[in-house]
């Protein structure tokens, strides 16, 4: 209860993983990362894929409209929160999600931290291909 006021209190949040790793008693923030980890990263790659391809049908569908440069610039900036992942992200996620706290190296937290920073790059790329995309529907 006292992690939860605590967690509450700093701004972090009382689950999960990121900022609030720290608010969690003991190892529970490396374990959830673990477990996110082996269950978000099965998931990811259709995600990703598959926004890659709705906006390519859609830049293909819209080409002679004045908006198709907008749905380009974003399936561009899609295309680089892939290689992003796959490059930056994904590696220290394939070695996280197999740590336990036995078999974690010294530097895991140095390594997730460096995940987190990676994470929000990619989430401001996404957030910027999006705003191109609501911006070509009018």
């Amino acid at each position: 209860m006292i992690n939860e006021h605590r967690s509450f209190r700093d701004g972090y949040p009382a689950g999960g993983s990121g900022l609030g790793d720290s608010a969690l008693p003991e190892d529970s923030g490396q374990l959830g990362r673990a477990h996110g980890g082996r269950m978000l990263g099965a998931v990811m790659p259709v995600w990703y894929i598959g926004s890659l391809v709705l906006v390519a049908i859609w830049a293909a569908a819209g080409r002679h409209h004045d908006s198709t440069g907008l749905i380009v610039t974003a399936g561009a900036l899609l295309l680089l929160s892939v290689i992003m992942s796959i490059l930056l992200l994904v590696p220290i996620n394939n070695r996280g999600k197999t740590w336990t706290p036995e078999n974690r190296p010294e530097d895991w937290k140095e390594q997730m931290n460096r995940w987190d920073r990676w994470h929000y790059v990619r989430v401001a790329v996404i957030i910027a291909a999006f705003a191109l995309l609501v911006a070509a529907l009018t």
